[in-house]
Parts: C-alpha cells; sequence; structure tokens
C-alpha cells in the first residue's frame, strides 16, 4: 500500500474520533510532527492532548484506538494494532494504522522523517500546506536531505511561497556571536565554547556596518582544530530557508530551539512555539541556549572508555545524545561512537555513524541491548538504547566487536 493510501486511512480514523491522544518524541522531528497534527486536528474541529515524552511503552497506552503517537512506536512489536503510528524508525510494530515511509519502500533514513510524514497525514485531514515548514525541522533535526520526499514537500512550500530560499551562513542563533559560541550542528572545536576566540574571529570580520562573511569563513577554518571533520566547513554556509508563517522564521533555528527545548524536557514550550504561540519564543531561545552549552560543556569533559576511542562516558544524560552527534560528524572518526551517561538506575547509549561510514546501529543497538536485559533501536546510522547499570563494561566490549566486524 502506498504512503499517501496509509496516511488517507489514518485521516479517517482521526476523523472518526472524539479526542486524539498525541504523544510526541522529545526531539526536534518528533515535537514538529506532533504540532502539525494537533494543528490539522484542531483546525477540523478535533480536540487533543498533546504530550512530549523521551519514551513510551505499550503500559503507557490506555486507549489505544484515539492514540496517536509520532516519531515514536514504529520499534515496538508489542503494541495495541489500533494504536495510530507516524513515523519513520525501523519498523517492528504491525499494526494497521501505521505510517512509515520505509513500509512504502521511501528512504526513512534520508528522504522521509517523521515531521514529513505527518506533514502527509495533515494534507489528507484537508488543507494545510501552511504546515510545510514545520516539516523542515525535522529534516534538519535528524540531519536528512533534500532529496525524494522531502524535495517534494519542499519545493511544494516554495512555490506556494510559505517558503522562501535564500544564501547565507547556517548556523543557528539569535546573532552571531551566539550562532559561533554555541554551535552544536556543526560542532567547530577550537571555536564553538569559546567567547575569547569569537571575540578576535568578529573584531577581524565585522566591516563597517555587517559581518564580512567571507572573512568570516576563512577564519573559521583557521582556528578549527586539526581534528573538525573536512565537512563541517561545508556546512556552515549555503542555502537557507526562511519560514514565511512560523514564528521563528529561519529554519535551522526553529530546528534547533525546538530540539534543544525538547531535549531540556520543556517540550511542551517547544511545541507552543511550532504552534506559533510568540509568546514562547523568547523562553524557548533561552532554554535551547543553555542545552547548547550544556551539550557543549559534555564534549569537552567526555572520556574514553575504550583505547580506540569508540566508546565515551559522559556525566550528563540529557547532553549524551548532542555529545554523540559532535564527536560522531563533527570530528574526523573511521568507525561508530557511542556515548554513555547514568540516568536514574540505568545508563542511557547514544551511538552514531560517522559519514562515509556503514554500520547497521539499529539492530545491533536493539540486539545487544536486548541481550544485556535492556533496550534499544533507531536508525541504521543513529541509535539509541537503555542499559542495567551493572551491563556497562559489557556493552562497551560488545559494541566495539560489533562495531568492528
Amino acid at each position: 500500500m502506498s504512503i499517501q493510501a496509509v496516511a488517507e486511512e489514518v485521516a479517517d480514523r482521526i476523523l472518526a474520533a472524539d479526542f486524539i491522544e498525541v504523544y510526541a518524541h522529545h526531539d526536534a522531528d518528533g515535537i514538529a510532527a506532533g504540532a502539525i497534527l494537533c494543528q490539522a486536528i484542531l483546525r477540523a474541529g478535533g480536540r487533543f492532548r498533546l504530550r512530549v515524552r523521551r519514551t513510551i511503552s505499550a503500559d503507557d497506552i490506555v486507549h489505544p484506538e484515539s492514540t496517536l503517537l509520532c516519531d515514536l512506536g514504529a520499534g515496538l512489536a508489542d503494541l495495541p494494532e489500533s494504536v495510530m503510528v507516524v513515523d519513520h524508525h525501523v519498523p517492528h510494530f504491525e499494526g494497521a494504522y501505521h505510517v512509515n515511509p520505509r513500509l512504502a519502500g521511501i528512504d526513512g533514513e534520508r528522504e522521509l522523517s517523521a515531521s514529513g510524514t505527518a506533514y502527509l497525514v495533515a494534507q489528507a485531514l484537508g488543507d494545510h500546506r501552511d504546515l510545510v515548514g514545520l516539516a523542515l525541522i525535522g529534516i534538519y533535526g535528524d540531519r536528512q536531505e533534500f532529496t525524494g520526499k522531502n524535495r517534494e514537500i519542499l519545493n511544494d512550500g516554495i512555490a506556494n511561497g510559505y517558503i522562501s530560499p535564500e544564501k547565507g551562513l547556517l548556523l543557528p542563533g539569535r546573532g552571531m556571536r551566539e550562532a559561533l559560541e554555541t554551535a552544536i550542528d556543526p560542532y567547530i572545536r577550537g571555536v564553538s565554547g569559546r567567547p575569547e576566540t569569537v571575540t578576535g574571529i568578529l573584531e577581524h570580520a565585522v566591516g563597517e556596518e555587517e559581518v564580512a562573511e567571507d572573512l568570516l569563513l576563512s577564519l573559521l577554518v583557521l582556528e578549527a582544530g586539526g581534528d573538525v571533520a573536512p565537512s563541517v566547513f561545508s556546512r556552515l554556509y549555503g542555502e537557507r530557508y526562511r519560514l514565511e508563517r512560523e514564528v521563528v522564521e529561519d529554519a535551522r533555528t526553529l530546528a534547533a530551539l525546538v530540539d534543544g527545548c525538547g531535549q531540556e524536557g520543556r517540550g511542551g514550550l517547544a511545541a507552543s512555539v511550532c504552534l506559533r504561540s510568540p509568546g514562547a519564543v523568547e523562553e524557548a531561545f533561552g532554554v535551547a541556549q543553555t542545552h547548547r552549552r550544556r551539550v557543549l560543556a559534555g564534549v569537552e569533559g567526555a572520556r574514553p572508555l575504550d583505547r580506540s576511542g569508540r566508546v565515551y562516558g559522559v556525566e550528563d544524560a540529557g547532553a549524551a545524545s548532542g555529545v554523540a552527534d559532535c564527536l560522531a560528524f563533527d570530528l574526523k572518526r573511521d568507525a561508530p561512537v557511542a556515548v554513555l551517561a547514568p540516568r536514574d538506575d540505568t545508563w542511557q547509549v547514544s551511538a552514531r555513524c560517522p559519514p562515509g561510514v556503514e554500520a547497521d546501529l539499529e539492530f545491533i543497538l536493539r540486539d545487544l541491548a536486548a541481550t544485556l536485559g535492556g533496550s534499544g533501536g533507531g536508525h541504521r546510522n543513529r541509535g539509541g538504547a537503555s542499559i542495567p547499570a551493572d551491563q556497562v563494561e559489557a556493552f562497551r566490549d560488545e559494541f566495539i566487536k560489533a562495531v568492528a566486524s
């Protein structure tokens, strides 16, 4: 069945319900997906409650026939079959109301995110083309590409006047100083988290009225550490997108803001921004900046747990995912990286494949975590797991073996 056909079936089920319990994953993609569908439900005269969660289990579902999971649920084989799932993770849930690009032969790693999938469902609910800007949040948040379905969604947004392309610096933030000091996507070792270095760069790069972008880029290359991945420099300048209907216009900045709030446990605040509440923007910027600084502190404090430099430990579980992104994507690596952090009586794992490195992290984490009494999953090139505290060394050893084979 085509993804459009399944989207229409889920849309019909949403419209038939008196009330929808919406659960969204706590990252940029999940929150954007939830916000897209909640706005579409509201416009259709429906009622909903949106809750943002780090994880979910079958035990959390009270009324499965009126429960909608966004960027959650695909990896849970034991969910009630009547639950509605809008996701792009590797599918293990076999219910009939599961909208997932992978089930339709579409690459869920690169070509369609959960927010993009939610946008397709929203269009099946009515004319909600103005929500297209929120679909870009998931593309950026999950580091996808503007190809395939993502490109179609982008082109529709541009054609309908809701997205405007332009050239410029790609670092998110409210100003150049904040963007450079708190840069984690990409992380620029030698610059990110170093106010004095940023001050020196800006003093040299600022002309009479504005920053000279070509000079700024040259200075960033000169100041960056020798272990910075070459791909970092290609992600500093290029095509960016202005969102004409959102309360934060720059798509990358909006994605960073939503993700930061979600990771800080302020998913409701992030959702408010996606639901176009101007009064939430200033507080959301502050929360997101706090999160980026936590990630930078985590990168500085990350300690290798093995000699190969493939497994690291950090103290702050709330920053572990961001630390894994920085270590794997923005520094020179030739193998997958896992970052472990204590959370309550378990340890959280965030694993990533650097660009050009192939490993099925979804399978590795799911299989290994289950063997050790935990749970895991995600995508081929990025995933997460939760393991018992007494299994950290066993996980480290087995993970290194798995990614080396």
